[in-house]
């Protein structure tokens, strides 16, 4: 996903649309200027500050350790927002001197070294963040393949990203930028441990900028992105490159990379070792085909990963698969989830620019189910749509819903913020279909009904024909004229399946 907003940031260079990158005259000392807000994470600071506060707020809960070192994703904020704040919420409520930022270089060709940043601080919509300019020329200055390229800060979007958390998470600490390109592990080791002396003594926070796999099907991301993360967790960078290069000589399709980032990961291995971590944690993971806006053909995967000092051990629980069940129970806690979900997937949407990530955290959650999300104000429908195949998570099909009900129901005009307050929500959530012999077969208000024809199809819930004060065939009637085929389509040659519906609301959970 990072590639397809690195050429829209790319299109906006090319036209000249950025301007100075750097405040000055010649770049030296000089403000860096935001290349990718209004691309990567909202322009507007009311909602770039409202998206990092919500993703924030969903985070995974803090462990009670402060941490040396995080890896942490960085691709758009609809995409791997969510994972970003799993690792910054570690961060948040500590005292910190300095945050070392480990990009990657995406934009300038042939160098291979990494550019340490010398200007004066990182600008975003929230304001700017000051760089520790002593520390940066002290790395400058003694850190192997060390150099400074200002042409590279130009575009490259890895540390950009990383700083509105910073400025919400972590205010009052100054920045150093490094972008990694360099590719030899042993150079990056010994950058790594060259950084953990210039830190020692301080409050200090590396930051490894880094997505994981690039392009693999849905259904491949979770076993390729899984071993890297435990490669990572393992805090040898041997085993980290060794991984990596058997995953990508297993010829999997699409796989363009399993880390991008692998050079900033190593750094902060060597350097958060030497510091003390003896241990780490896998926060979370998700990929970008199990978000929202996602799409499932080739992903982009996510991880976030704490690093450790002191007595414990390696925690990659999260990796660990749960069952799928074709069918199991909805509780109360999974409707209310729900209920909340589609109501914070549209309100952020609408005021931030992005949307929450649905965690799959129970069976209910989990099992691939259709479902339909009906809008109402003032009692009156604005917006129904569905999915009726069970492909996805019952949690990411109704997060997706809730944004088509609101916004691309083709009867309605998309909802507006100011009508937020008045939208209540319905869910709907279907059983598998069963072909049936004949309309008679149809249990009016128990029964959801499809109807296909000639390549045409038409459905209605359980709840329509009720509320309609329809009869079995007054209701078929209308899903004719739903489908776009004449009156009576249903007498002959139609296919008719039934299903029921499992259908909560705001008032009524049961």
């Amino acid at each position: 996903m990072c590639c397809k907003w690195l050429l829209a940031a790319a299109l906006f260079v090319i036209l000249g649309l950025f301007g100075k990158s750097f405040s000055d005259e010649t770049g030296q000392g000089g403000l860096r200027e935001p290349a990718v807000a209004g691309k990567f994470y909202p322009a507007d600071p009311k909602m770039l500050k409202g998206a990092v506060e919500g993703f924030m707020e969903d985070a995974v809960a803090a462990r009670g350790e402060r941490p040396i070192a995080l890896v942490v994703p960085h691709a758009g904020y609809i995409f791997s927002g969510q994972i970003a704040a799993d690792a910054f919420r570690q961060a948040r409520g500590y005292d910190w001197d300095v945050i070392v930022v480990l990009g990657t270089n995406h934009t300038l060709a042939g160098f291979s070294g990494v550019s340490v940043f010398q200007g004066s601080g990182f600008k975003t919509p929230l304001g700017v963040m000051p760089c520790d300019q002593e520390l940066a020329k002290a790395l400058l200055e003694t850190a192997p393949g060390a150099a400074w390229r200002p042409e590279i800060e130009l575009r490259e979007h890895s540390v950009e990203v990383q700083v509105p958390f910073l400025q919400v998470a972590c205010p009052g600490a100054k920045l150093v930028s490094a972008v990694v390109a360099a590719e030899d592990p042993a150079l990056l080791i010994r950058f790594g441990q060259a950084l953990a002396k210039l830190l020692a003594g301080k409050k200090a926070l590396i930051v490894a900028s880094s997505d994981l796999s690039h392009y693999p099907s849905l259904e491949d991301a979770p076993r390729i992105d899984g071993r890297t993360l435990k490669a990572v967790a393992s805090l040898d960078p041997t085993s980290l490159t060794a991984t990596i290069d058997n995953l990508m000589a297993s010829k999997t399709a699409n796989l363009g990379t399993c880390a991008c980032g692998e050079g900033a990961i190593i750094v902060a291995m060597a350097a958060a070792k030497a510091l003390g971590a003896t241990r780490s944690a896998v926060l979370s993971y998700a990929n970008s085909g199990e978000t929202t806006l996602g799409e499932p053909g080739k992903v982009v995967g996510y991880g976030a990963v704490a690093f450790y000092g002191g007595a414990g051990k390696t925690d990659t629980s999260v990796l660990e698969p749960g069952s799928e069940p074709d069918s199991a129970p909805l509780t109360d806690a999974d409707k209310s989830y729900l209920l909340a979900l589609v109501k914070k997937t549209v309100s952020r949407y609408l005021l931030t620019e992005t949307v929450p990530l649905p965690r799959a955290t129970s069976p209910g959650l989990s099992q691939h189910r259709g479902a339909f999300v009906t809008w109402t104000e003032h009692g009156d429908l604005r917006g129904c749509i569905g999915h009726m195949v069970s492909d996805s998570p019952l949690c990411l099909t109704v997060a997706r819903m809730a944004l088509e009900a609101a916004l691309n129901d083709p009867r309605f005009r998309p909802v507006a913020s100011s009508e937020l307050p008045l939208l209540k929500a319905d869910i709907s959530v279907l059983t598998p279909f069963a072909p049936i012999a004949g309309p008679e077969q149809i249990r009016i208000g128990v029964d959801g009904v499809l109807l296909q024809k000639g390549g045409a199809s038409a459905v209605f819930l359980p709840q329509v024909a009720p509320e309609q004060g329809w009869g079995r065939e007054e209701m078929l009637e209308n899903l004719c004229h739903k489908a776009g085929l004449g009156g009576g389509c249903w007498r002959s040659g139609a296919r008719l399946s039934t299903f029921q519906a499992i259908v909560f609301s705001e008032e009524k959970k049961h």
